[in-house]
């Protein structure tokens, strides 16, 4: 009977690692940014989700005048607070990005450090054949702010990505890809 013994506290261990963590972030704001580029546009999706210690400042800069509501207005004015801390530029040139569409959780989500806020904004382009470069730069809202950021895989074939580079806080960032000609038809 002694060998049966450590399989308790192994089945208790393996028990633990099977059972799913629900994780909540708890003293940071985590701003997570996908970038899509295609020849005509890049779009940016901002999810921005406030961990359960900073979400009362985050609440509190959206809900102006204090209400405890998070009207249309509140919300507007917010997106495009962060709207302005984003930058995006293609070969040097400053690309101006409109607001497209964001997105809100309830209060309470915020609060409990799983509630996401989206904030969609994207820049038409035109992009010729040859070496580009992306760069943007997301300058936060707050000093507890963290950054993710990355590329999707571009649809378009003649779209080949070649580098990505980010600092080490993943604020800044820069896109390095080439455009080929469309394939012509040969028929």
């Amino acid at each position: 009977m002694k060998y049966g013994r450590p399989l308790l506290p192994a089945a208790a261990a393996l028990l633990v690692a099977n059972t799913p963590a629900h994780a909540h972030r708890l003293d940071e704001y985590l701003q997570a940014t996908v970038i899509d580029v295609t020849r005509q546009h890049v779009a940016i999706t901002v999810d921005l989700t406030p961990g359960v210690d900073v979400a009362p400042g985050v609440i509190r800069a959206i809900d102006r005048n204090g209400d405890g509501v998070l009207s249309p207005q509140e919300r507007q004015a917010y997106a495009t607070h962060v709207a302005q801390g984003l930058s995006l530029s293609l070969d040097g040139t400053p690309l101006p990005l409109a607001s497209v569409a964001t997105a809100f959780p309830p209060v309470a989500a915020m609060r409990a450090g799983n509630g996401t806020i989206r904030l969609r904004a994207g820049a038409t382009l035109t992009l010729t054949p040859g070496a580009h470069r992306l760069a943007y730069t997301n300058l936060g809202t707050a000093p507890d702010t963290v950054y993710l950021v990355n590329a999707l895989l571009p649809r378009d074939p003649t779209i080949h990505v070649q580098r990505q580079q980010r600092t080490a806080s993943q604020a800044s960032y820069e896109l390095d890809f080439t455009v080929t000609p469309p394939p012509t038809d040969s028929k």
